[in-house]
């Protein structure tokens, strides 16, 4: 199944042929039913239908039955609203009804709750490239708090999400005015993005690309705290905090 790795095919569109690498290999492990199909085959440097051959020899081994381990559990989370019922199937080696039977099981669990630390840290993470009502069956939260959270933390979906399902805005923001751009200069260094986006209105991602524009980077100072802060989180624990308290301790 594996050999060394080895140049694209110098003729025709460039793609990989022949044995796959097991750096190859372990790639497509990881990112399968994470990624656009599309996506993924431009990573590798390989068609589409080689792609689905090796998933098909990748994945396959007996069924899995029974019941579900906790660990299968928050694997299938990664995988909802990002991969199809069937893909997922085959990388849990579990039948499509099977999937679809713990997932109603997971939706029945949705109700109001308080948010932990680590939950608020996947949901920065996830919120961009899922839709609101994959975010509740994923997080356990009904969607009214998971668009109440969005918006205390100033997040946005991604474009290529919004494009893939047909979402695009009809509307974009607004463009930044010269006044908006030096108060962006004047608290970039120093204070959370957050903090800048409420301060201006805007997405922490619509901060964070203007600052990649102007070249602008957080202090020393700023990037300090931001390692304590890391650190203090990292070791809370599974404590509840508010959105807010959370995303009082982002860049």
């Amino acid at each position: 199944m594996t050999s060394e790795p080895h140049s694209p095919n110098p003729k025709g569109n460039g793609r990989r042929k022949g044995p796959w690498s097991q750096r190859e290999i372990e790639k497509l492990k990881l990112k399968f039913g994470l990624v656009p199909l599309q996506r993924l085959s431009q990573e590798l440097n390989r068609s589409v239908d080689s792609i689905r051959r090796m998933v098909h020899r990748v994945f396959d081994g007996p069924p899995r039955t029974g019941p579900w381990t906790a660990e299968e559990v928050l694997r299938l989370k990664e995988y909802i609203g990002a991969a199809q019922t069937e893909d997922i199937a085959r990388i849990f080696r579990r039948t499509p009804q099977e999937i679809r039977r713990k997932v109603e099981e997971l939706e029945s669990r949705i109700r109001p709750s308080a948010w932990t630390s680590e939950d608020i840290q996947q949901f920065k993470r996830l919120y961009g490239n899922r839709s609101d009502t994959d975010l509740a069956v994923i997080f356990a939260h009904p969607v009214e708090e998971i668009q109440a959270l969005a918006r205390e933390l100033c997040l946005a979906k991604d474009k290529a999400f919004l494009k893939r399902t047909g979402q695009e805005r009809t509307t974009r923001m607004p463009r930044w005015t010269p006044e908006e751009i030096q108060e962006l200069r004047r608290l970039y260094p120093t204070h959370s993005n957050l903090e800048i986006a409420q301060a201006l209105g805007r997405t922490q991602k619509s901060v964070v690309s203007k600052a990649h524009d102007l070249g602008l980077r957080k202090s020393p100072e700023r990037l300090r705290r931001m390692g304590e802060e890391n650190v203090r989180r990292r070791y809370r624990g599974r404590r509840g905090r508010t959105g807010q308290e959370e995303a009082e301790a982002g860049a």
